[in-house]
């Protein structure tokens, strides 16, 4: 049995606090105040009979038995997280038919196992399934060849289409391993390096162009590339740098290895992954499976990158409905 002070919300906060260097920013990731966080976290060492957390500095380190108890509770944590995906149940089971439409970038982490949840449930419905750039499937959804999207959400709002926000995937830098770049340096210190684009005719290549023209920073225009993976494959090879995302990068987790990430040495920019239904559906479908995707995300995206970049903080986080 687990002491008194040992909770789930305790071990949740515990991991937030280590993962972003405050009491206050772990308090605001799990959605407590931040007197309740500071009891939680008084608790839970009080329960252990040890301190976690080295509070003579900033940000917060972890002391050896913080190191210990962050290694054991990341991974508890995350079996109850994918056991949570696991076990939510879709209920969807009247529909007749459905043609869902999926970005792309979800290929990997997240649209086989929605596929397999979906399966489980669509016993009679005949299913189409669509995976695309984002800008091709929010045309397609204004089209009506498709009944629900899941998409970057575009500048503009899309006329007669209810939106239910995911994800927040915030840009950051990929540079080669080991490439020099200055603690808080600017974009100029890459200059050694051509910026591998993503293609203007994506949404993300449009909104990246628009971020730098904000900021007057021009750069030679070599490399244009509509593939992520290939992008970040020239990255790891040492051929150039990209503007990108981290749902884009474990999309690419194979050239992971060779590639260095940063924050953007500029105003923070992120781009909204949403679901799109139109307004004159019923909503019950598009809300479940919203609910689906959600759980999902916090296992397999949110929980490894957390691991690989903990500098994110929650700036890389699923949006609550």
């Amino acid at each position: 049995m687990l002491a008194k002070g040992i909770t789930l919300r305790a071990l949740e906060l515990f991991e937030a606090i280590a993962r972003t260097g405050t009491v206050a920013d772990g308090a605001r990731a799990v959605g407590l105040s931040l007197p309740a966080a500071s009891q939680q976290l008084s608790n839970l060492e009080t329960s252990l009979g040890t301190v976690v957390f080295d509070r003579a500095h900033r940000p917060l380190g972890l002391t050896p038995a913080g190191r210990i108890l962050l290694h054991r509770a990341q991974a508890a944590l995350s079996q109850i997280r994918q056991a949570q995906a696991e076990l939510t149940v879709l209920d969807i089971s009247h529909l007749k038919s459905l043609r869902l439409g999926v970005i792309d970038d979800f290929d990997t982490e997240i649209t086989p196992n929605l596929v397999i949840a979906l399966a489980k449930n669509l016993r009679n419905c005949d299913f189409h399934l669509t995976t695309a750039p984002s800008h091709d499937l929010t045309a397609m959804l204004a089209a009506r060849t498709l009944d629900i999207a899941v998409a970057a959400a575009p500048q503009d709002a899309l006329a007669g289409i209810r939106e239910h926000r995911l994800l927040r995937d915030p840009y950051l830098l990929a540079v080669p391993r080991g490439f020099g770049l200055p603690k808080g340096g600017d974009m100029a210190a890459l200059a050694a390096l051509p910026l591998l684009r993503y293609d203007r005719t994506q949404f993300m290549g449009r909104q990246i162009e628009a971020h730098l023209a904000r900021h007057r920073i021009t750069l030679p225009d070599r490399f244009e590339i509509d593939s992520n993976q290939s992008i970040m494959a020239l990255v790891a090879s040492g051929t150039g740098f990209s503007i990108t995302t981290p749902l884009a990068l474990l999309r690419a987790k194979a050239f992971l290895g060779q590639v260095d990430i940063h924050p953007l040495p500029l105003a923070a920019m992120s781009r909204t992954i949403s679901l799109f239904a139109p307004t004159d559906q019923r909503d019950d479908v598009a809300t479940e499976i919203a609910r689906t995707l959600r759980a999902t995300m916090a296992t397999r995206l949110i929980a490894p990158m957390q691991d690989l970049a903990p500098w994110l903080g929650d700036s890389f986080a699923v949006i609550p409905a």
